[in-house]
């Protein structure tokens, strides 16, 4: 229900506009908020009340109101003062009070559902069923898993709240206690490139802001409420495959994955074998710095040579050499696409076999 603290702030902003003293009470006489110091203990008072057919009373100079809500008594409001004036204060903050409790457990609803929606725990026609009676709309939409280094806290999830309060089409919501869910309506959102921008302004406000390092996954883009749970499972496996392949990426999208997709999903037998295939007995673990760095900037610069060089600062006749020497111990000339594919696969496939084997301990 509402904390204590959103009670007192209401009742001491009705009191600051009309001037009467009020007092808000459990159904069972405890006192959750109050504008004044009460000289005399009220539970009795307060329980006798709420056993009553009354709505409303007069009572040691103070008006009583129940305060209903799907008519079951929640709480009970005092006014105090006899004053006409007092009662219709009285009448306004039993209103306000219940408006406050129908948004918030509408708001509570909502997240209920959207878990559910998440986790694929509703059948299809529930789902449809539900969401019309909470105004969700059909929407595409894309769910964002922003996992927290550490321990996530209440900083984490106000910061995300407070950057799409303003739409009511967005949900944020929590299903475990690493991460982080935001179920994004995309209607406004039409490419791939704006999608990243946004995995990035999350990690920057999060940084910034909450002072966690977090990663971000997002899935594919979805039309159907219960194509969600998809969007989402899409999501979490773009952050567990991104750890492996892309581990330098705060970011990562499903449909960015590539080849690494395919490969988290192949057995580690599989891997095995086929490491063996390409490399026989010298399966390589580690190569000195040096070499992985002209590796990778020879493959970032698309085989080739003299870009590659220049970027190295090396003479092209030197990377030459690197590369020979590459080959005489991997059995395979890099300078060429099939062999370059195939040992780029094979990092890949050395990498994910790495992983399982770190888990595994």
């Amino acid at each position: 229900m509402l904390s204590n603290h959103k009670l007192q702030v209401t009742l001491e902003e009705i009191k600051e506009i009309s001037r009467i003293d009020l007092a808000l009470y459990s159904d069972k006489g405890k006192l959750l908020a109050s504008t004044y110091e009460s000289e005399e203990d009220m539970e009795e008072a307060i329980r006798l009340f709420a056993d009553s057919m009354a709505e409303s009373q007069m009572l040691s100079g103070c008006h009583f109101f129940k305060v209903m809500i799907e008519r079951e008594l929640e709480y009970v409001v005092l006014a105090r003062a006899s004053s006409e004036e007092a009662y219709m204060i009285g009448r306004l903050a039993v209103c306000q009070i219940r408006n406050m409790v129908g948004a918030y457990q509408e708001q509570f609803d909502r997240n209920s559902f959207i878990q559910n929606v998440v986790l694929g725990n509703m059948l299809v026609v529930d789902m449809y069923n539900k969401a019309k009676k909470l105004h969700i709309e059909a929407s595409p939409r894309v769910v964002f898993v922003i996992e927290v280094s550490g321990k996530k806290d209440g900083a984490v999830v106000e910061t995300v709240k407070n950057l799409f309060a303003a739409s009511s089409r967005d949900f944020v919501t929590e299903v475990d206690e690493k991460s982080l869910i935001l179920v994004k309506d995309v209607r406004d959102i039409s490419s791939d490139e704006e999608l990243a921008k946004l995995a990035k302004t999350l990690v920057d406000n999060l940084q910034t802001e909450a002072m966690v390092k977090v990663r971000v996954g997002y899935g594919n883009r979805v039309e159907l409420l219960p194509d969600i749970a998809r969007s989402y499972q899409e999501a979490r496996m773009a952050l567990e495959v991104g750890r492996i392949f892309y581990a330098e990426h705060e970011t990562v999208s499903y449909s960015k994955l590539g080849i690494g997709r395919l490969i988290y999903q192949i057995p580690t037998s599989l891997c095995e074998m086929f490491l063996r295939e390409v490399f026989g007995d010298k399966i390589p673990d580690m190569f000195d710095e040096e070499t992985t760095v002209t590796i990778n900037k020879f493959f970032e610069n698309n085989l080739n040579i003299s870009e590659t060089a220049r970027q190295l600062y090396v003479h092209r006749n030197t990377l030459v050499y690197r590369l020979e020497r590459i080959e005489r111990t991997i059995g395979l000339d890099i300078r060429t696409f099939e062999d370059a594919m195939l040992f780029k696969i094979s990092l890949m496939v050395i990498d994910h076999m790495n992983y399982h084997r770190k888990n595994e301990r």
